[in-house]
């Protein structure tokens, strides 16, 4: 029922006459604003956790991104940000009912898995979504395998919740509803995938843990062209953990170059550099930005509690 088909009253004032001579019309509620598209980080870390005073502007868990994209719930990887995204969402008491894609299965995208509460709560519903591993492991046999004596003292059957798992295929596409999101096959090593997702003519590109030997390639380029906001690996070496030599590179800015160099090849409207390394303090990582921004103005990076509100419609 439109505004100008709302029902008519008679006021209640001690004078009023009948609704045939004098009408008072009450018009329906305005409508709801539109569902939001919001991006939030609730771990920006790659490797291990970091906590420490050096750390704590940016953040020190493990990788984790919400989004909140036409009334749906999306969470990208599982790393110990998981687990305080989990404690927020206690908070609301209600039922919970989200969708949570794995990039890949190392130690920074699945340690917070174990210690997410809302998945012990029965009444809670999580579709949970990854490719095969090169050793043919499904998504549900790597989280399973997780939590099995002797690496932690709770199987994943005490989860009390409703656990859907789903296999998927690089090059897949999922519909939840009127979202989209398109996956791509980032690494062949890691088997690390992609996300695009898509809503409302608002599209987000999730992609870390990349192994991008080409700045211009143009799989990902096709895969990343236009997209309002790019959440993009910071690139440092996989093995700079143990090498340190590979560690000294990951300060050198064409570790991240590179990235900026295909974020404006591609014309993504805003790029956010994730994936830091646990060895990057808050100063050094302030220093990187303010580089990049001399560079590309659209660039920013994530930090743990950071939010963005993305446009959405017509634009």
């Amino acid at each position: 029922m439109s505004s100008f088909d709302a029902p008519i009253y008679p006021t209640d004032d001690s004078r009023r006459v009948s609704s045939a001579s004098q009408p008072v019309l009450r018009l329906a509620p305005a409508p709801a604003a539109p569902p939001e598209f919001a991006v939030r980080f609730w771990g920006v870390r790659g490797s291990v956790p970091s906590p420490s005073q050096a750390t704590m502007r940016y953040g020190g868990n493990t990788a984790c991104v919400e989004l909140r994209v036409g009334g749906k719930r999306l969470i990208f990887d599982a790393g110990t940000g998981l687990r305080v995204l989990g404690e927020h969402l206690v908070q609301e008491q209600k039922p919970i009912e989200a969708h949570l894609f794995f990039t890949h299965t190392h130690w920074d995208r699945i340690q917070g898995f174990p210690f997410f509460v809302p998945a012990f709560m029965e009444g809670n519903c999580f579709h949970i979504y990854g490719a095969a591993s090169l050793n043919n492991a499904s998504i549900k046999q790597r989280l399973y395998e997780q939590m099995l004596r002797p690496n932690f003292p709770v199987p994943l059957q005490a989860m009390r919740s409703n656990l859907k798992f789903h296999d998927i295929a690089p090059g897949s596409t999922i519909a939840i509803e009127d979202v989209e999101i398109e996956t791509v096959l980032l690494n062949r090593h890691s088997r690390a995938l992609g996300y695009r997702v898509t809503w409302n003519r608002c599209t987000v590109v999730y992609a870390t843990d990349a192994d991008l030997h080409d700045p211009h390639d143009p799989t990902f380029l096709h895969f990343a062209q236009d997209a309002d906001l790019l959440i993009f690996d910071t690139a440092f070496a996989n093995h700079a953990y143990f090498d340190p030599c590979a560690a000294a590179e990951t300060r050198n800015p064409d570790t991240w170059r590179a990235c900026v160099d295909l974020a404006i090849e591609a014309k993504v409207k805003q790029m956010v550099m994730f994936h830091h390394d646990p060895t990057h303090e808050d100063d050094f990582l302030d220093q990187i930005e303010t580089e990049v921004q001399a560079i590309y103005a659209n660039a920013q990076l994530a930090r743990e509690g950071m939010v963005l509100n993305l446009p959405v419609g017509d634009r």
